[in-house]
């Protein structure tokens, strides 16, 4: 039976849905910048951050692309974050070593975190395989690949797929194969595939349509600037933040424009769990905490010294706080009517101040 969008899907022991706080992962990538020590730094401080989950990307320059020097091969888009790059050269730089994969997994493990991996082709899925990841990220970028996410749907693992640039036909082909091929808990992730991304181009109100759409959770693969976005998307039902992560911009790599640094995903991890923690359910009146505020509220008070006969008049009756009196919803009622007894100054009037 499929795993729908209200299910709670568990991965490691973490749960992730509606019912929890957000999923939050740090998206290392290529931020390592070729240093194993810079790599196992990140994850420490991921740890520190309290995210749940750092995620790697698990290819090589010639599982993903071809050594050629020529146009095709090129990135001349002056707009481009690598331009001026030829493709193998570029994957060169920003690719996880492999033999980093069984370093980084231990020290994760150690500090109680979760990691997996996006692989880019169906040999980094029988690697991850042999490390017994829990879980298969797909990269927007290879949402058209069906081999590639038959053979990680197949390992029956949860399968996270990024939506970013697909056409709605494009989504349903890939959750179909997905689906047909084994997979039983599957997450979709809006995502708007610039880096960094505008806000304006987010969408994120696709967020609640994807999952109706397809049954499924759905979460936010951001890439914009700061945490607004991923707060927003929180508000509109996202279960799973991803994020790039880095230990400082300033030190430069493939990725570290559109990454958050630490107290940056710090601020992230705290203030979704509020989000999600202020989402609650539809309510009115005064919830628990609001009822002690209630005495607060404006009532009616005597407010001149009265005698019994004395009549209530703008002057010796008013609206004002705090709320032990009538409501103020009386004040036209009671103006012109008589006094039932003495009353000072700062008296709250009820319904036995009235003459009968």
């Amino acid at each position: 039976m499929l795993k729908m969008a209200n299910s709670a899907i568990s991965i490691s022991g973490k749960n992730i849905g509606s019912g929890f706080a957000p999923f939050i992962i740090a998206e290392m990538s290529g931020n390592h910048n070729q240093s194993l020590a810079r790599a196992l730094r990140i994850v420490d401080a991921a740890a520190e951050c309290e995210v749940q989950a750092v995620k790697l990307q698990t290819y090589t320059a010639d599982t993903i692309t071809l050594n050629v020097k020529s146009e095709d091969f090129f990135i001349d888009d002056p707009e481009n974050l690598w331009k001026g790059s030829y493709l193998h050269t570029l994957y060169q730089r920003a690719s996880t070593p492999w033999e980093w994969h069984v370093p980084i997994f231990k020290r994760c493990r150690e500090l109680g975190l979760i990691c997996f991996s996006t692989p880019f082709d169906e040999t980094a899925v029988d690697y991850l395989e042999e490390l017994d990841v829990p879980c298969y990220k797909i990269a927007s970028f290879e949402i058209g690949h069906l081999p590639l996410i038959r053979k990680a749907a197949s390992t029956g693992k949860p399968l996270i797929i990024s939506t970013g640039m697909a056409t709605l036909a494009e989504l349903d082909q890939a959750v179909w194969t997905a689906r047909e091929a084994g997979c039983q808990e599957l997450i979709l992730l809006k995502c708007t595939s610039a880096y960094p991304a505008d806000p304006r181009e987010s969408n994120i109100l696709t967020i609640p349509h994807l999952g109706d759409l397809f049954g499924c959770q759905v979460g936010l693969s951001d890439h914009t600037p700061g945490i607004g976005v991923a707060l927003a998307a929180v508000a509109l039902g996202a279960t799973i933040i991803e994020k790039h992560f880095t230990l400082s911009r300033a030190e430069g790599g493939v990725d570290a424009a559109f990454s958050l640094e630490p107290p940056e995903m710090q601020d992230l991890v705290e203030e979704s769990r509020r989000a999600w923690e202020s989402l609650g359910k539809v309510s009115y009146g005064p919830s628990g905490k609001e009822k002690a505020s209630l005495k607060f509220r404006r009532s009616l008070y005597v407010a001149e010294d009265m005698q019994a006969g004395d009549v209530f008049n703008e002057k010796n009756l008013r609206v004002v706080r705090p709320g032990y009196g009538l409501p103020p919803k009386y004040f036209d009622l009671l103006i012109g009517k008589r006094i039932k007894k003495d009353a000072r100054k700062g008296t709250p009037v009820g319904w036995a101040f009235l003459m009968d």
